[in-house]
């Protein structure tokens, strides 16, 4: 079985929930000038237009075939996620998304899992809605890398985890910027480098700030082979010793690198090189394959990236398979 554990969707049933209610969420539907529909938020964020291949099941499945992937571990779009939000109405908002997956998973139990999003802004909402999720059938939770600009290590954050630890519910951290920065705007350069930053500082201020020192039995699965962090480790461990703790709130317990075994990182690199590189520092047992489907700098064939970098047989299946059932308490 071929498992993919990075993977979007957006059920088209919560469409009709926020038609009715969405004063409810504080969130609108608003069609775009490309003639889909985009959600707008009540504080004032406005998100990209949706389009066929985030919002159509039967075109995943075709797509899921053409790959050759069997499995899906499913989350929602992180831009979507609301953080902020007033706390109410963000529970509220969180539990339409994750119900709405629920049910596409349900319907397709053959083909899909999902990963539970949840309140940020409300640490404790945040840790019951993942608590109830969990008996719903979620696998895992996914966060955006940042809470309204802020990084997650730098928020109060401390009932999220503790309830994600005691779960053993693997935390998927998804680059969220549904505005580029001016610097980011032209060339794609959000998506190559602004989404990969995003990852790295946000685990580096849960590093650096000791989260994982206090939930240590915390797992994360890091989005695009680990943003910059496996890259930049060495300058990461360089910073740890030559900055006190009380110049630079440094309060953690190990080198950085220390902490790469608590981590899984996804294939989306496009690169042999990179990928060897990745297995060669943190063991191939934390790699998994991810696509980034329906998104088009995703790998759309990620079977053959596996093959052309090259990985052996014995390997691809370490990759596609056995670490995903690892990471995710998955069936059959």
């Amino acid at each position: 079985m071929t498992i993919d554990v990075h993977a979007h969707f957006v059920p088209t049933a919560m469409f009709e929930e926020i038609r009715s209610r969405g004063v409810d969420f504080g969130v609108e539907l608003v069609p775009a000038a490309t003639g889909n529909l985009c959600v707008h938020f009540a504080h004032g964020q406005h998100i990209r237009p949706f389009f066929d291949g985030l919002t159509d099941i039967e075109k995943r499945i075709d797509a899921m075939d053409r790959q050759g992937v069997d499995r899906e571990v499913l989350s929602l779009w992180a831009d979507m996620f609301g953080y902020g939000l007033p706390p109410d109405k963000g529970a509220a908002w969180h539990r339409l998304l994750n119900d709405s997956l629920r049910r596409i998973a349900e319907a397709k139990p053959n083909r899909f899992s999902w990963l539970a999003s949840a309140p940020l802004q409300d640490s404790s909402a945040a840790a019951r809605e993942v608590e109830r999720c969990k008996s719903a059938g979620a696998v895992g939770a996914i966060v955006a890398a940042n809470l309204e600009g802020e990084n997650l290590g730098d928020v109060e954050l401390e009932e999220f985890w503790a309830a994600c630890s005691e779960l053993d519910l693997p935390v998927f951290i998804h680059p969220a910027l549904p505005v580029a920065a001016p610097r980011a705007a032209k060339y794609g350069l959000q998506q190559i480098a602004a989404y990969t930053t995003d990852t790295t500082l946000t685990v580096g201020s849960l590093i650096f700030s000791g989260v994982l020192d206090r939930h240590p039995g915390l797992t994360l699965l890091l989005s695009h082979g680990g943003g910059g962090l496996p890259y930049l480790i060495g300058r990461f461990d360089r910073m740890h010793q030559v900055s006190s703790g009380q110049a630079s709130a440094n309060a953690a317990a190990q080198r950085p690198s220390a902490y790469l075994g608590r981590f899984y990182y996804d294939t989306i690199l496009h690169s042999g090189a990179a990928l060897h590189y990745l297995r060669d520092l943190v063991g191939l047992n934390r790699i998994v394959l991810g696509t980034d489907l329906p998104f088009p700098i995703g790998d759309h064939d990620p079977l053959a990236t596996l093959r052309e970098a090259p990985f052996t047989p014995g390997e691809i299946d370490q990759i596609a398979e056995k670490s995903p059932r690892t990471l995710f308490s998955l069936p059959d």
